[in-house]
């Protein structure tokens, strides 16, 4: 008799990459494989080259290829569209969705001093960071976390910064916490949709492989927020921040939209009995893209949706 094979994990390589996948690869007795993408090799602006799109395809291609039988991804880099064949399996539970500023000195978003520059890769982070501090300067840096925040302080002139902006969830993954100067919460600086959340992907029809490893709540909350990605017809480089919850049985969810010059934002807010809705999270994200775009998002920021 055959002994069964083992389960191949495709990921990144990158230490953060490979730091998630190996937590869901101990989970399910798999084996780590690394996939290198488009996105690894080059320098250019990430926003540039389409977005954190560009590493999903590489991953995406060697799970219809059957070189891999599962992949990981961060959800927040996802496109928002359906990938033929393929499917998301599991969501687990969600980690801390902020961002953190990490600057020199204990530094924090009040006290950094007029012209600083603060290091981002994101369209959403600089239109916030421009909207709070217009006198910062805002650097586009690419890179992991160690090199970005190997930057900070920096002696060389050309590369120093005094602070960037990172995921919580990522710093907490890599054991860097220690970097962090401030928790930038929720409430006044919101982050991209499924931020702090996982998205494990199988071929269609093989979801069994993974769907021990759903967490119903964060699955829901991060469709949520993805859905106004999508109704929006936004790319997961677009300056929108969103964030979803449940709380006794109440599903909520809000959204902001930004000028990429941080001169303007609209937000729109709504919630529901989860138990009351066939799909709370699809009607909650078009609940939320109605009103903004009725409010005029499409003329503040590079948005495709229309009323």
């Amino acid at each position: 008799m055959t002994a069964p094979r083992e389960l191949r994990l495709g990921t990144r390589g990158s230490a953060l990459a490979l730091a998630q996948s190996r937590a869901i690869a101990d989970q399910l007795g798999a084996e780590v494989v690394v996939i290198e993408s488009e996105g690894d090799r080059s320098t250019e602006s990430l926003a540039l080259m389409g977005g954190t799109g560009v590493f999903v395809t590489a991953l995406r291609t060697a799970l219809l290829n059957n070189e891999v039988d599962v992949i990981v991804h961060s959800f927040k880099d996802l496109p928002t569209a359906p990938a033929e064949g393929l499917a998301i399996a599991a969501v687990p539970p969600r980690v801390d969705a902020r961002d953190a500023l990490c600057a020199r000195d204990g530094l924090t978003l009040d006290t950094l001093p007029e012209g600083a520059r603060v290091g981002t890769g994101s369209p959403r982070r600089r239109a916030q960071l421009a909207a709070r501090r217009p006198d910062l300067e805002v650097v586009d840096i690419r890179g992991n976390v160690d090199s970005r925040l190997s930057r900070v302080g920096s002696a060389d002139p050309e590369r120093a910064l005094d602070a960037v902006v990172l995921a919580v969830a990522g710093l907490d993954r890599l054991g860097r916490t220690d970097a962090i100067s401030q928790h930038l919460e929720l409430a006044w600086w919101p982050t991209a949709p499924a931020q702090g959340a996982l998205a494990v992907e199988t071929r269609a029809g093989e979801t069994s492989i993974a769907a021990k490893l759903d967490h119903r709540p964060s699955h829901v909350a991060a469709e949520a927020e993805r859905g106004v990605l999508a109704r929006l017809e936004a790319g997961c480089s677009a300056p929108i921040a969103a964030t979803a919850f449940l709380e006794d049985g109440m599903m909520f969810l809000t959204a902001r939209v930004y000028a990429l010059d941080g001169s303007a934002q609209l937000t729109a807010s709504h919630a529901l009995y989860a138990a009351d809705s066939k799909d709370p999270a699809g009607e909650l994200s078009t609940r939320v893209a109605t009103e903004l775009l009725d409010a005029g998002a499409a003329d503040l920021a590079p948005l495709k949706g229309s009323a």
